[in-house]
């Protein structure tokens, strides 16, 4: 009998595992979101006088702004000095046909030579007032020897202008004061006055009596002079025999 033949199973095959390619990884990228800018802030105004000087500086970049700046400040300062002197201007020029008027020129000549030997001035100037034309007119110019200076003598100019230091001397002698100060020209004749050397004046009124005002006497100097007080009374002196009643 013959054997039946044996039926081997089949061989298993493991499947075979494909392997898929990994997927490179991915880089990170981390990204930050900047915050927004922030608007530049302003710089802070300076409110003190010192900061609008400055701004006012800044501001004037051309001739014309220039210009501009320099006539408003005329302005003002005119203004507020004809209302800061408004009482003393105003009885001046309504007594003005009251006033009493210089002496003549010959007479003028004695106290104001004997003046200029007293006190060492260089110059000397005798103006005849006009307030209600806001003029004056040059009478009398004495050089340091005594001399005339014919050539300033009959100059006419204004009594108040644009010279802080010119009205401020108008306003005290109208009060009554002699005012002493350094020299600052502000005419042709205060120019003469420089060329002399003058660098201290000293304006007293004539008469030097409150409510009178016929003119005024100056007189300058190289140098300030020691004893002001007395240099005042002298002037008030000579200039009591400069008017006529």
């Amino acid at each position: 009998m013959t054997k039946a033949p044996v039926k081997r199973a089949a061989a298993k095959v493991a499947p075979v595992k494909r392997s898929r390619p990994k997927p490179a990884p991915t880089s990170q990228v981390n990204v930050t979101l900047a915050a927004p800018a922030a608007a530049p802030k302003e710089p802070k105004k300076d409110d003190s006088a010192l900061g609008k000087v400055i701004g006012l500086i800044e501001w004037v970049d051309n001739p014309f702004k220039l210009f501009t700046v320099i006539l408003l400040s005329f302005l003002a300062f005119a203004g507020y000095f004809a209302w800061d002197s408004r009482q003393v201007l105003l009885h001046a020029i309504t007594t003005q046909d009251k006033m009493p008027q210089l002496a003549k020129q010959e007479q003028l000549l004695i106290p104001a030579r004997s003046l200029m030997k007293d006190v060492d001035g260089i110059v000397l100037l005798i103006h005849k007032a006009n307030l209600a034309t806001n003029s004056r007119t040059t009478v009398l110019a004495l050089n340091a020897d005594g001399t005339r200076e014919k050539a300033i003598e009959g100059t006419v100019t204004s009594l108040f202008n644009a010279s802080a230091d010119r009205n401020a001397a108008m306003v005290a002698m109208l009060n009554n004061e002699v005012l002493c100060e350094e020299f600052n020209p502000s005419s042709k004749v205060g120019e003469w006055g420089i060329k002399q050397g003058v660098k201290f004046m000293c304006r007293g009124s004539i008469p030097p009596d409150p409510g009178k005002f016929a003119g005024y006497i100056a007189i300058g100097f190289k140098d300030k002079p020691e004893d002001i007080p007395a240099l005042k009374t002298r002037i008030n002196l000579a200039a009591s025999d400069m008017s006529e009643d």
